[in-house]
Formats: structure tokens, sequence, C-alpha cells
């Protein structure tokens, strides 16, 4: 009996210690700082073996510790990935750790928000003096465009959705919302909606039929592997996540051949309405062939600029051309510039011919 009663003593007094130390903890803030003064980063006696401190006063600039003006250490590794090495007049980010006798802090980031801030605004500000209203709307179709991947498409696949029917209807979407308010409610505009979509469509069949044939995994970006451990335990397919980020990436390009051989048409056809269809194809063609080269070289060097540092580690290794083709993070790369170049080269005869069909319907119309 005398067993049983410690027993049952020990198993409350470790839940009691338990459920303690679960209150006793308390999230990090995380708050803005300024440097005022930087010393030199000296080795020091104790800390492991290329280890530095450098000693930092900085003054918090948000949260309710603002204003207070402190001493901290700033320890450093030989790795730069890692190092924070700051100088006076950095705005920094710092940790903030809460104590009942005070608080803690270490430098935790270099503040990075404001400068991103500053280049909106001036991205901003360009687009409203050169474009004005039309400026205005195309602003207006970026924030919905950034809405609608927050709140629908991301939320959609945490939920356990496919991503790739819910990432072709969110691209549709966008597509109408952005057309619709850049060039109105019009044959011009009903054609590279139709031109687009097509174009975005194809390239994700494209991607998805060729990925399953050579086996893509979708788990070439760490950020992929790092999804397979978050708190909502959801079981994502990773293959149909990939797929669904070739879709969205090729969006932009394709769009912008869409909307440009449409417009062209209409242009065309406005300065001389005598052109028949095929005539009104043609020049369509024309100005499509024009765009091709430019708009491929887009794709595949944005593609290509992302993966430089991996590119110069197989050049300084001399990995064989063998293996690098094989690699799984080079054929996804591949697989997502080329599937979105055909998806826009095909963009544009699909876009020529709806334009001119539904051109000469409208004159027809209005006659």
């Amino acid at each position: 009996m005398k067993r049983i009663l410690w027993f049952v003593v020990l198993i409350l007094f470790f839940n009691i210690n338990v459920a303690l130390a679960e209150e006793e903890y308390t999230e990090p803030l995380m708050e803005k700082a300024i440097v005022l003064e930087a010393e030199e980063a000296v080795e020091v006696e104790g800390l492991y073996n290329d280890l530095k401190m450098q000693k930092v006063k900085i003054k918090i600039t948000s949260g309710k510790y603002k204003g207070h003006t402190l001493d901290i250490e700033n320890h450093l590794s030989s790795n730069q990935v890692y190092d924070i090495l700051v100088k006076k007049g950095d705005k920094i980010v710092v940790m903030l750790e809460e104590y009942e006798d005070g608080y803690e802090v270490y430098v935790a980031d270099f503040q990075r928000a404001h400068y991103i801030l500053y280049l909106s605004i001036l991205f901003i500000g360009l687009i409203l003096v050169i474009g004005k209203t039309k400026g205005l709307k195309a602003i207006i179709s970026l924030v919905l465009t950034i809405l609608a991947i927050l709140y629908i498409l991301l939320p959609q696949i945490l939920k356990g959705v496919d991503p790739v029917p819910i990432s072709i209807l969110i691209s549709i979407g966008v597509t109408i919302i952005t057309i619709f308010l850049v060039a109105g409610i019009n044959y011009k505009s009903i054609s590279a909606i139709l031109g687009t979509s097509a174009g975005v469509i194809i390239a994700g069949a494209i991607s998805y039929y060729v990925g399953l044939k050579i086996h893509l995994t979708g788990l070439s970006a760490e950020e992929a592997t790092m999804l397979m451990y978050i708190p909502q335990e959801i079981s994502f397919n990773f293959r149909n996540l990939l797929f669904a980020g070739i879709i969205l990436g090729a969006l932009g390009a394709v769009m912008d051949v869409g909307m440009s051989i449409a417009s062209a048409i209409d242009e065309i056809h406005n300065a001389n309405n005598n052109l028949t269809r095929k005539e009104l194809f043609i020049s369509g063609m024309n100005v499509g062939k024009d765009i091709m080269g430019t708009m491929t070289n887009t794709l595949i060097l944005a593609y290509t600029g992302s993966s430089i540092p991996l590119l110069l580690l197989f050049m300084a290794y001399e990995t064989s051309l063998v293996k690098v083709l094989n690699l799984d993070v080079i054929a996804t790369e591949a697989i997502r510039s080329l599937s979105g170049s055909i998806g826009l080269v095909l963009t544009i005869p699909i876009t020529a011919l709806i334009a001119s069909i539904l051109t000469k319907s409208q004159k027809s119309i209005n006659k």
C-alpha cells in the first residue's frame, strides 16, 4: 500500500512540475533595435573553438521595452551563414527572453522590412505616374492576386486540398480579374483570358505528365522537406505542390503574352477594319513571334538565375553532365522552365486565333 501511495505522489509531483514548466515558458519577443556602439569581434577564452564575441550597445525601438539601452554580447562563429556582425548605426531585430527578474536580449537579424517597404512605394509610385488610371487598376489587381494566394490558395492547401486544381482555379480567377480590371470587359479581354487560361493549363498538363514520367518527387527544395514537420501534421502530395508552383510561376509571363497579342490584334483592327480574319491572325502571329524570343528567355533566365550557386558547385567539382541532368533538383527546374515556355509559346497562336475570330464577330454584330 505504501509503495502505491509513493507511486501516486511521484506521479503528481512530476505532473505539477511539468505544468509549472509549461506555465513559466513564454514565447520570446521579437523587437526592433538600433546599434549605438559596436566593438571588434574578438576571441574569448572559454568559448568553443572558432567562436568570437562582439560587445554591442543597443537601443530597443519597439515594444514594451522601447527606449531601453543596454550592453549585450553578440556571439559569432566562423560560418557566414549564421554570423550577424553588426556595426554602429545598424538597424537590427533582437530576441527578448523574459524572466521573473528581468530579460535577456540577443541579436537575431538585420532589419530588412523597411527597405522592402521603400522599394514597394517606389514601385507603386512609378506604376501610378506612368500608368495613371490603368496603373491604379493594375495595383488593385496585384493586391487582389496577393489576397487570393494568402487567403484562398495557401489556407486550402494547408487544409489538405489537392493543390493542382485549386491553383488552376486561382490562376484563371486572377487572369479574369486582372485583365477585366486593366482592359475592361470587351472582346479583347475575353480573347486574352481564354488564351492565357489555355496556355497555363497546357503548361501545367505538360509538367504534370513529364514529371510523373521522370519520377519528380517535389522534395528538391529544402522548404518542401520542412513541410513534413509542421504542427498541422498534413500529408502533402509534394509532387502536386511542385506542379501547382509551376502553374502559378508560368501565369505572369503567359498572361503578359496573351494580353499583348489580343491588344495588338485589336489595335490593328481599329487601324484597318477591312482586314480579314486570316490577315488579323497572321498579324497577331507576327507580333507573337517578336515577343516569343524575349519572353522565353525571361522564363529560362529567371529560373537559371535562382540556381547560379548550384550551377557553380557543379562546375567547381566538375560533375559529369549525365549526373547533373538526372538530379531531381535540376530536372525540376528544367521541367519548370521548359513547360512554362511551351505554355507561353502555344498561348500566341491560341490567343491570335481567338482574338481574330472575336474581333471580326464584333464587327459583324456592330453592323
